[in-house]
């Protein structure tokens, strides 16, 4: 979110250079070999215009891809679009959204997700009519493609001034769509983040395909106040991982499982042991294959900046010791998927001589990596955003904001052969 805690530590850590279940508390011993994390990368042109930002991307279970960003409007603010990957072209669909309420930061961004039964759903945030940095969730389905949408709703039923945002989408048990979202309602009016009211939390929803919305639950009654949230379906379930907050002001990574229907408290992934007075706006990223799922973060713990990736075979129950996937200057800002071997793509940024890189490197569970590829050269503020990559059969689609000026670019790419099935 956006206040100036957030603000400053978030700056310190770009100027700087970092598991739930258990964990061996040391990380593996990596072996670098050689595997690409793809091959034949090419340019595909967006069709957002000049000062888009925000990209993301979403997969349907028939392999079709699509695309959603934040275009300016001029005097009627912002434009929330979408387009779908044809093999050759990005073809607009049906804004979403659009006005001067959208709320449009580098953070805390807009989403689409395709249910397992073809539905996709978006969501968005509107800023409070009472100013100041408050703002709500909005959520749209569509039925037909991205042609039409339904009406708008929201997903908590708190209607606090405070902020709700950071949400992410899985597929619920019931053939509905989840939703976790950061939520604010225990903290006071104009307080913000914690700082002189209660503590952000972490709650969730669902959404049934006849459109009625599910009890909202508390997940976690104490998380870091505006780092991303990241969900997936597992075979054994829901599997939410998010940045912790400890009464002592330690942000490492947890993740909470839903299982027959009852959210299981979430539980630290690895000790990274992290203190840091405020948030880094740095979240984690999931991905899942059955039981197979994959899982990384950033962290600076001892002054020392890491992205690192665990694997689970258990649906997030238990995960193995991290890798560090890094080459020494990481911004963080993870993403991920997983390869029909098993292997993981991890993308992230890494400071590179007075600017930055959205790097991919391709991770195996038993520690090997293989070598990292760099994809584009971005800016080293924050105004880069957060790096995308999803799968779709046999290639791989990657999006990113530009260095100024800034413009969402994107490309494709194969991959590698020995990683097919």
């Amino acid at each position: 979110m956006s206040n100036a805690v957030c603000r400053s530590l978030s700056v310190l850590l770009l100027a700087s250079t970092a598991i739930g279940g258990a964990i061996e508390s040391r990380a593996q011993t990596t072996r670098d070999v050689d595997a690409a994390p793809f091959v034949a990368l090419k340019p595909i042109p967006t069709p957002a215009a000049d000062g888009s930002l925000a990209p993301q991307l979403a997969a349907s279970s028939d392999g079709r891809v699509y695309q959603s960003w934040l275009e300016p409007a001029g005097a009627a603010g912002f434009r929330f679009r979408i387009a779908a990957w044809q093999g050759e072209a990005w073809i607009p669909l049906t804004d979403i959204a659009q006005g001067p309420g959208l709320f449009a930061n580098w953070a805390d961004v807009p989403s689409v997700f395709v249910g397992g039964n073809g539905r996709i759903a978006a969501h968005w945030l509107e800023k409070s009519a009472a100013g100041g940095e408050a703002y709500g969730i909005r959520v749209r389905t569509s039925s037909d493609g991205g042609s039409t949408w339904s009406d708008a709703l929201t997903p908590h039923r708190d209607q606090s001034i405070t902020e709700h945002g950071f949400l992410s989408f899985f597929d619920a048990p019931d053939g509905g769509i989840g939703m976790v979202w950061l939520d604010g309602r225990q903290t006071a009016p104009g307080g913000g983040h914690g700082h002189g009211g209660g503590a952000m939390t972490l709650r969730a929803t669902t959404l049934a395909t006849s459109g009625a919305l599910g009890a909202d639950v508390l997940v976690d009654d104490r998380v870091c106040d505006c780092c991303p949230t990241t969900a997936v379906r597992t075979a054994r379930g829901a599997l939410v991982a998010y940045r912790d907050r400890s009464a002592t002001e330690v942000r490492d990574i947890s993740v909470a499982r839903l299982v027959d229907g009852v959210w299981k408290p979430g539980a630290t992934v690895h000790a990274d042991g992290w203190e840091i007075p405020g948030c880094p706006v740095n979240g984690p990223a999931l991905a899942a294959s059955g039981d197979l799922v994959a899982l990384a973060w950033f962290t600076a713990a001892g002054d020392q900046g890491r992205a690192l990736v665990a694997f689970s075979r258990d649906g997030g129950a238990t995960f193995g010791a991290p890798v560090r996937v890094d080459e020494g200057m990481p911004l963080g800002r993870v993403d991920l998927e997983l390869l029909p071997d098993g292997t993981a793509v991890v993308v992230w940024i890494e400071s590179s001589q007075g600017h930055a890189e959205v790097r991919a490197r391709r991770v195996f569970s038993d520690g090997r990596r293989g070598a990292a590829a760099v994809l584009a050269t971005v800016g080293s503020d924050r105004s880069s955003g957060h790096p995308r990559v999803v799968r779709s059969g046999d290639e791989l689609v990657f999006a990113w904001r530009t260095a100024a000026p800034h413009a969402i670019a994107a490309a494709a790419a194969a991959i590698p052969p020995d990683a097919r099935r």
